[in-house]
């Protein structure tokens, strides 16, 4: 494949990139933080609550696993326990019908278009597959999961860890220089690059992002089309 062509799949980050910071931050983690602790407490004997106290109380011994919780929330911490129990009181949510999902306006038509043109489209975020598949399986455009082909999460590894990416190859089968990875962080880039995949630093104006010097950049995916030969560009 000549380094001109264009890639043949992409693989999105979500927060930053495709929903804004501040959906994530003021809408979803609040949320979170306020319902985890009725959650733990009706669902207690649900495997996937008993399995994040456990793995939560092997990480962080002697404290006790709410008030850890919390202090990784205040973190921001990437961690698996964490964002399995923050997807439970998300899935909640989103089916009372208090969460609903906010893209950036360019995202669906942009996933559309390419998904149109035989692209096949993937997301890897540090939230949980679960998780990613209730933001885009409630959208304010409505159910947008059937464009996404696979969903990835930590399981595969930390996104600023170059075998993550290597462990995603591996398991889909994908040629590196066939994939496209689109994130607003640039140590996630710097990871994907390493593993020899092609890499654009989304910045959105609205998130405030810091844009890097090491790789190419663009403020919507249309832009980021128009750098690497994909449909939807002339949308930008």
């Amino acid at each position: 494949m000549s380094v001109s062509a264009a890639p043949r799949v992409v693989l999105l980050d979500i927060e930053g990139t495709t929903a804004p910071v501040s959906f994530v931050h003021t809408v979803l983690f609040p949320y979170a933080r306020t319902h985890l602790p009725r959650l733990i407490a009706e669902r207690k004997n649900d495997p996937v609550v008993k399995d994040a106290l456990t793995e939560t109380e092997r990480l962080a011994p002697g404290v006790p696993p709410l008030e850890q919780l919390e202090r990784w929330m205040d973190e921001d911490a990437k961690v698996a326990p964490l964002k399995a129990l923050q997807g439970m009181a998300w899935a909640e949510g989103y089916k009372r019908g208090e969460l609903v999902a906010r893209l950036y306006p360019d995202v669906v038509p942009a996933l559309e278009a390419w998904s149109r043109a035989g692209i096949e489209l993937a997301v890897y975020s540090s939230g949980s597959e679960p998780a990613q598949k209730l933001i885009y399986g409630h959208t304010e455009q409505g159910d947008v999961t059937p464009l996404f082909s696979r969903f990835f999460d930590l399981r595969v590894g930390g996104k600023k860890e170059a075998e993550s990416y290597r462990a995603i190859l591996r398991e889909t089968g994908w040629q590196d220089e066939d994939v496209l990875f689109l994130s607003d962080v640039t140590a996630e880039l710097e990871a994907a690059a390493e593993a020899g995949l092609r890499v654009c630093q989304i910045v959105r104006p609205e998130d405030g992002t810091v844009a890097g010097e090491k790789f190419p950049t663009a403020a919507t995916l249309p832009e980021a089309a128009a750098l690497f030969g994909l449909p939807g560009a002339e949308r930008a």
